[in-house]
């Protein structure tokens, strides 16, 4: 049911039971000098054998990944695992993350940073990249996804993924969530241009297709086969998709070959990883799919997978998440994920030795004058908005506003990783006219967001306001007037509820309002993303000259 424990643990047990065995057989001495050797070696052995099982700890909590971040992707290159996500209309884009133990993951930048990989155009939250995938070949990594607002499929490649990536090699075979497979020297496209997955063989460097591309599986009846992913295991070819839509009707199903081009037989135990029947119709993971298999150097299997955490009823806010599962897959037999084809919040399995990160500290300060690779902008950004002054973070104001779908407005934003959260910034609006305004923004997309914000008045007085957006409809809930000066803001979520707050003194803090989290939530506002919270500035006019400064972001979730 469960991986493996680490072979090199296990060797490290039996040669300390070895070790034990063989001293006390030849070391005697007197029955009074045996008698503390004997304690001795027990000690020093258990003391390894806990050393050695302390690295192999029992169970991780899911989410690995949490907010959103989803259609994961994962490939190894010797200990190091790199893992990419969606990210639709923000820049950068296709966040990239390292770990060494599946578990522990750190983002370490994005696979796209130039506006030349990446024209959003008028991207909104049904456009720009989809689902990416990650290959390891050769000494060279590959992220190969689809820019639905621009040409399509394309891939970037790079010998360092700390570093830049190549400039876009794009591709003939249309569809969506593109994926490659390597194997002599051969590199081999899947992805679904039709009803189905489609399969060719490309030249990697310059993207030029080399044959025909033809169907090899059409899943399993499933609306939507999408995602596909080429793996080989005792000499048969094994094609993983996901089929059902992105939503309650999540499943992965799989097929096999023994030729790469067909015909594949659907494994007679599908799907191998849904939520979608009554052993989880009440688990707070729903929607799971989308799913990639990696093989650790110890030789278990594990799978990476999106699903969202409903809150407020059937309603999710977070965006679709990167989950992780054991995989048992015996020789010639199908994969079976964590026994039944579930998954849970607190996985009680063995892992591969944990290597935990440093906690992230809850306070930007912006003191260091950038911005982290957790922090995105909508669409392609104008990096002369976005500046460092005195220790703060500078927000020029433009007339784009959170409305618009088309430009970006000044606005840079990090994921909502928690249902039960509080976000705290200290800003200060100046060389504002009436109508200039900056502040915190809870964003779903452009029709759907609850604002609290600084603005300027026509008297000169500024006033603190909580303002929500929802499709056509547009309301100030309330506006309460302020000296001028700094002004402290605060969103607490929960499951049901945002709660706006506002200080003058950093620390007296009142409530300005109450949303309902599920007016803003996918499943009344649509889209693809999820929540981000985001620091923004608007101006009332093309002539404002107003900007805000930021201090800090705090961000601490339960």
């Amino acid at each position: 049911m469960y991986p493996p424990f680490s072979s090199a643990v296990s060797r490290s047990i039996t040669g300390c039971c070895e070790w034990y065995r063989g001293d006390t057989e030849e070391t005697i001495v007197s029955e009074e000098s045996n008698a503390f050797m004997r304690k001795m070696m027990l000690l020093l052995g258990l003391a390894l054998s806990l050393s050695c099982f302390s690295q192999n700890r029992q169970g991780y909590q899911n989410p690995v990944i949490p907010g959103f971040h989803p259609d994961p992707s994962i490939c190894r290159a010797g200990d190091d695992f790199y893992l990419v996500n969606s990210s639709f209309q923000y820049f950068p884009g296709v966040p990239l993350f390292h770990s060494k133990d599946l578990i522990n993951w750190e983002q370490i930048g994005h696979c796209l940073t130039r506006p030349s990989q990446l024209p959003l155009h008028d991207a909104g939250p049904w456009g720009g990249i989809y689902a990416p995938t990650i290959r390891y070949n050769s000494g060279t990594f590959y992220m190969i996804t689809t820019n639905v607002s621009d040409k399509g499929n394309f891939l970037v490649h790079t010998t360092d993924p700390r570093g830049e990536w190549s400039e876009p090699v794009w591709l003939k075979q249309g569809g969506i969530d593109p994926s490659l497979y390597f194997e002599d020297g051969k590199c081999y496209l899947v992805s679904n241009p039709g009803v189905g997955i489609y399969l060719c063989e490309i030249n990697p460097k310059t993207g030029e297709q080399l044959n025909e591309s033809k169907r090899i599986w059409n899943g399993t009846g499933g609306r939507h086969p999408e995602g596909p992913h080429i793996y080989k295991k005792d000499g048969w070819y094994y094609l993983l998709i996901s089929e059902g839509g992105t939503e309650y009707g999540h499943k992965v199903t799989i097929a096999r070959s023994r030729d790469i081009d067909g015909p594949y037989e659907e494994n007679p135990a599908n799907p191998i990883l849904t939520h979608i029947n009554k052993n989880a119709q009440n688990s707070p993971i729903q929607g799971t799919g989308h799913a990639d298999l990696i093989q650790a150097p110890d030789g278990s299997w594990w799978m990476v997978c999106l699903a969202f955490r409903p809150q407020s009823g059937n309603h999710h806010l977070l965006g679709r998440e990167t989950f992780l599962a054991p995989v048992r897959w015996d020789k010639n037999a199908w994969p079976v994920v964590n026994g039944d084809g579930t998954i849970a919040l607190q996985m009680d399995v063995p892992t591969l030795p944990q290597h935990p990160l440093a906690p992230k500290p809850a306070r930007t300060d912006f003191k260091n004058g950038k911005l982290g690779p957790e922090w995105v902008h909508i669409r392609n950004y104008h990096p002369e908005n976005y500046t460092f002054a005195s220790g703060n973070l500078r927000l020029k104001a433009t007339s784009v506003n959170l409305n618009n779908g088309k430009g970006s407005p000044t606005f840079v934003g990090r994921r909502q990783e928690h249902i039960d959260f509080t976000a705290t910034t200290s800003m200060q609006l100046k060389k504002a006219a009436s109508g200039d305004e900056a502040g915190l923004t809870v964003y779903m997309f452009e029709p759907s967001h609850y604002d609290l914000f600084v603005k300027q008045l026509a008297d000169g007085k500024q006033a603190v306001v909580l303002r929500y957006q929802l499709n056509e409809l547009t309301h100030t809930e309330k506006e309460v007037i302020l000296p001028q000066g700094k002004v402290q803001l605060r969103v607490k979520g929960s499951n049901e509820i945002y709660s706006f707050e506002y200080a003058t003194n950093g620390k007296d803090f009142k409530e300005l309002g109450r949303m309902n989290t599920r007016y803003i939530s996918t499943e009344t506002a649509g889209g693809f993303t999820g929540i981000m919270l985001g620091l923004y500035a608007v101006s009332g006019s093309q002539t404002s000259k107003a900007y805000a400064d930021f201090e800090y972001f705090d961000y601490e979730g339960k």
